[in-house]
């Protein structure tokens, strides 16, 4: 019998693969970002449905092949499905996956962005704070988490700014999303997040123009 490797994660991706089978990209804590092919989880009634659609966290168990994985089975999923009915929280969503997707790597362990994915998640469902400031934040860390991003010099931007930059780059996931910012604070600390962002990865995001159009101060 074949062995199986265990990895707990996100759905970043899935995509049709033929009448019945889907083809996934998965971040995963154990081994970053990889494909998987799952087998017949488009027929009706298939048990493993819901663990194969975008958004879906869990503990996947997975063979190894040469080139890709083939899922085994699945546990301990919570599909994060509300987040299709949200607007724009939705896109906003979608733009979080993506710039996870463009981080993430094969065989490199990514238990902090999947830690921070879920976190994010959670908040854009909780409601608590502006989407927009979500979006800052899950930026800021994520860049922080992969090196490209230092602290402001003190004096060039609102202090509530450069405190806010503190608490989200050395903060528990579970604190993340916990403050509020004024209007200005908030423009100072998306403006030099956003720059940073631009200088590392360009303005590559296909789902960062959608939500151009949907907020025109992004």
């Amino acid at each position: 019998m074949r062995e199986t490797v265990e990895a707990t994660g996100f759905v970043l991706r899935a995509d049709p693969d033929s009448e019945y089978n889907k083809r996934l990209t998965l971040l995963t804590q154990e081994l970053g970002k990889i494909t998987v092919f799952a087998r017949g989880v488009r027929r009706p009634g298939s048990q493993y449905m819901a663990a194969c659609n975008t958004f879906a966290y869990g503990r996947f168990s997975l063979y190894e092949g040469r080139s890709a994985y083939t899922l085994a089975g699945v546990s301990e999923v919570i599909s994060f499905d509300e987040i299709a009915k949200l607007f724009p929280g939705a896109y906003y969503c979608y733009y979080f996956l993506e710039l996870a997707s463009y981080y993430g790597q094969e065989n490199l362990e990514a238990s902090d962005m999947v830690k921070l994915l879920f976190a994010t998640l959670r908040a854009v469902l909780k409601g608590k704070i502006p989407i927009s400031l979500i979006k800052t934040i899950y930026e800021c860390r994520i860049l922080g988490i992969n090196g490209d991003i230092a602290a402001p010099q003190e004096g060039s931007m609102d202090p509530a700014a450069v405190h806010a930059f503190d608490h989200v780059m050395y903060c528990p996931y579970r604190n993340l999303y916990s403050f509020m910012l004024s209007e200005k604070a908030q423009k100072d600390f998306s403006d030099y997040v956003s720059a940073r962002l631009k200088e590392t990865a360009g303005d590559r995001f296909r789902t960062l123009f959608v939500l151009r159009t949907i907020d025109a101060d992004l």
